[in-house]
């Protein structure tokens, strides 16, 4: 689907900016008039850590005229293993320094405008207000709700992405766009309707975070940010890219309005928190269909209401009684060999997306899905609905039904 370009050309490129933007004018479809739309773009980029780091670059690098970075935090030695924006020499001092710098190095030309402050419901729209695009690299539900729904509000497109362990999820968001666009209204209560309870997913600090694996997001973020601005080729509106690291697979799922979502206005979201590093969630789109392999997608699934739910209790108690209950466990094999439930089959996330992990599984009884919080066992729950597959999702994954047990 091809959207038309956010920003319209700029002044004529000087001599140096044509020096530097050759190899984008050689290309079919950019050019000069699209390296004109860049120098005349205005970007917003929500968080200067392990997504931000990589959008900033490659943003600043394409020639986006104007980089908005907002974040409070200050670079940590933690940081540098995936926040390429910072160096050594940075830790201490405020990432949007830090970043502000890092461009300049890149392209002095390139405007960089500095919000060293934590986003809440007071001044997001003030921040927010005035650029062509946001991409949300935040490391928290609170801010990544309160972003959404300020770009909704404000009619603006949103890049969105997120990263935890070796998985990683990206797509576009436009929750209000231009009427008669034909553009789909889709939004992140399309893909999370609302924020987890505090504390049921692990942040990376907790669980960990593959570095690179940060880079090829946001370098997939800044790409769609640059066909954004520019008209180029189509955006990844209704479609939320999966990626699975170890297994080196790249899955779409397809992602649709919900006529039963609550909007901005109707759903209030706490208070933000810190918006730096890359994203505390492993995903659960809430519209997601079958991967492109084939199936329908949950808009057109006889099982497309919201999926059914059981406790950690209610799981356990199951298991009691039932020897014979079907648990999949959607987590990667290392994690496994940590704590494993006891009667589990595995069947990682990424052979459900893909296909190749659905055969085998019963059609004619329940089948529950465990995860570690929860939250990627919903991502493949809703998979396998689309497939024909009646799955239930276990609340709370194997964390919570480790407290059953204490």
């Amino acid at each position: 689907m091809h959207v038309p370009p956010l920003v319209e050309p700029g002044p004529p490129l000087t001599a140096a900016q044509v020096a530097r933007g050759s190899r984008h004018l050689l290309l079919p479809g950019l050019g000069v008039d699209g390296q004109r739309r860049l120098r005349n773009a205005r970007v917003l980029v929500v968080g200067a850590g392990g997504l931000g780091a990589p959008v900033l670059q490659y943003l600043a690098a394409a020639g986006v005229g104007t980089i908005g970075v907002v974040d409070d935090d200050v670079v940590d030695v933690t940081n540098l293993q995936r926040q390429v924006v910072h160096g050594t020499s940075d830790v201490g001092r405020p990432k949007v320094d830090s970043a502000r710098d890092a461009i300049a190095a890149l392209d002095p030309d390139v405007r960089v405008v500095v919000h060293a402050l934590r986003l809440d419901e007071a001044n997001v729209d003030d921040v927010l207000r005035g650029y062509d695009l946001v991409v949300d690299g935040t490391d928290n539900f609170p801010t990544r709700y309160l972003v959404n729904d300020a770009c909704v509000r404000l009619g603006l497109p949103e890049v969105w992405g997120s990263v935890l362990r070796y998985d990683a999820q990206t797509t576009v968001f436009w929750g209000r766009p231009p009427a008669g666009s034909g553009v789909p209204a889709v939004q992140l209560r399309d893909l999370f309707p609302s924020p987890p309870p505090p504390d049921t997913v692990p942040s990376c600090a907790e669980a960990g975070v593959l570095g690179a694996l940060c880079g090829q997001v946001g370098s997939v973020m800044a790409t769609e940010a640059v066909k954004l601005l520019t008209g180029l080729g189509e955006p990844m509106l209704g479609r939320v890219l999966v990626v699975d690291a170890l297994r080196g697979r790249w899955s779409q799922v397809p992602l649709v309005p919900s006529p039963r979502r609550s909007s901005a206005e109707e759903t209030p979201v706490p208070s933000a928190d810190a918006t730096h590093g890359p994203s505390r969630t492993d995903g659960a789109p809430r519209a997601a269909g079958a991967p492109i392999s084939g199936a329908a997608s949950v808009a057109s699934h006889p099982l497309d209401d919201d999926v059914p739910t059981v406790t950690a209790a209610e799981l356990a108690a199951r298991l009691a009684v039932d020897p014979t209950t079907v648990l999949v466990d959607v987590r990667e094999a290392a994690e496994l060999d940590v704590i494993a439930v006891p009667g589990a089959t595995h069947v990682p996330l990424g052979r459900i997306l893909d296909g190749s992990g659905v055969p085998d599984l019963p059609r004619d009884r329940p089948v529950l899905v465990m995860c570690q919080v929860g939250a990627r066992s919903m991502v493949a729950a809703r998979a396998l609905r689309a497939s024909g597959v009646d799955a239930v999702n276990v609340e709370g994954g194997v964390l919570a039904w480790l407290a059953t047990r204490s």
